[in-house]
């Protein structure tokens, strides 16, 4: 059965209800051929010697019977008369329909619980997630629909814990940031001001303000809604490219691509921020953009000395900074290549780094073209 009705309440409803029916019907077929009287098996029996003439063609004044009256001969049976009215539904027949009326009544009972299983469910998830975000998931099972609203639920919880998380992450990761320009700023406040300190107080608040400027921006771009739109890719990486070169930048552009459906503000803040974290790490990038059919895929790369491998996926997160060539000194705090990321996922890509085997980082971006 499961193999010839799909696996959804639909199907599992109509193979119950059509079973049901099925089996009911041939059971009053059985009552009525097995119980029911003969009499109402075959054409209704004929008396032969009845007389169902009206009174007026009748002779001699004979009254109605099955004789024609007292000494009467009996008559032969007529074909062409009419026939004798049949008797009352045998009790077979009333068995039988009340059999049916209960199995159908049973299947629809259970066919609506079956329904309202999944729907009874959810809504005692959603009670729970209302008061507790760590309350365990919802059970996938029971019909596709059933098992495909569970699954969506279920990433709905993930996704609004991992952002509570990251709220966590940002606030821990900004007050323990502050905390060093702050506390330079309350020793130089102490100390004779001349110029030299006043010089560094200066670069201590432009060092916080760049700091609270990039995670506002960051938290404002995750929760900014942009309407989708036709984007030339081609316009946007030319200009990404102009914008750096104007600022003493080294960027090329290689290769062309179609115009593809995106949100403009997020894909060129992604691209402003590979192109700066190359430029800045790498000294030169080279924006290179690979046009293929189902997918647009768009690759940064640099020059500088990469990453280790064991901690590419760490640098993906906020406020993450590497020791070395990739650190605070060099610049910026931390949230470039997670704001690049959120960008892509966005536009329901994705951003993928990885080491160049001449040497130098790849940041890869691949964008879906839509159907």
């Amino acid at each position: 059965m499961r193999r010839l009705l799909p696996d959804s309440v639909f199907g599992r409803l109509f193979g119950l209800v059509t079973l049901a029916l099925v089996a009911s019907h041939l059971i009053a077929a059985a009552l009525l051929v097995f119980i029911a009287p003969p009499a109402f098996r075959g054409p209704p029996p004929r008396f032969e010697g009845s007389d169902m003439r009206p009174p007026e063609a009748r002779q001699d004044g004979q009254p109605p019977g099955p004789r024609g009256g007292d000494g009467a001969e009996p008559r032969p049976f007529d074909p062409d008369g009419p026939p004798r009215a049949l008797p009352g539904a045998p009790l077979g027949l009333w068995v039988g329909l009340t059999i049916q009326f209960i199995a159908v009544t049973l299947a629809a009972g259970i066919g609506a619980r079956m329904i309202a299983r999944p729907i009874q469910q959810l809504a005692n998830a959603a009670a729970r997630l209302g008061d507790n975000l760590n309350s365990p998931p919802v059970a996938e099972q029971g019909p596709e629909e059933a098992r495909q609203a569970a699954r969506v639920f279920n990433h709905m919880q993930n996704r609004i814990r991992a952002q509570l998380e990251e709220r966590e992450r940002f606030l821990a990761a900004v007050s323990h940031d502050l905390r060093t320009p702050l506390t330079r700023m309350k020793l130089r406040i102490e100390a004779p001001v001349d110029e030299e300190n006043r010089g560094r107080l200066r670069e201590d608040i432009a060092e916080m303000a760049a700091m609270l400027d990039a995670t506002l921006g960051y938290l404002r771009g995750e929760a900014h809604s942009e309407p989708w739109q036709l984007l030339d890719v081609q316009a946007l990486a030319d200009s990404v490219a102009e914008d750096a070169r104007e600022h003493g930048a080294e960027v090329e552009v290689r290769g062309t691509a179609r115009p593809i459906q995106g949100q403009p503000t997020a894909l060129r803040r992604c691209l402003d921020n590979l192109v700066d974290n190359a430029v800045r790490y790498g000294q030169r990038a080279t924006i290179v953009l690979d046009d293929q059919p189902t997918q647009l895929v768009v690759e940064v790369r640099d020059q500088g000395p990469g990453i280790p491998e064991n901690r590419i996926a760490q640098v993906m997160e906020p406020f993450v900074r590497l020791e070395g060539s990739r650190n605070r000194n060099s610049g910026g705090v931390g949230l470039g290549l997670s704001i690049a990321r959120d960008a892509a996922r966005r536009n329901g890509g994705e951003l993928v780094l990885r080491n160049a085997a001449e040497g130098g980082l790849i940041a890869r971006l691949a964008l879906p073209r839509q159907s």
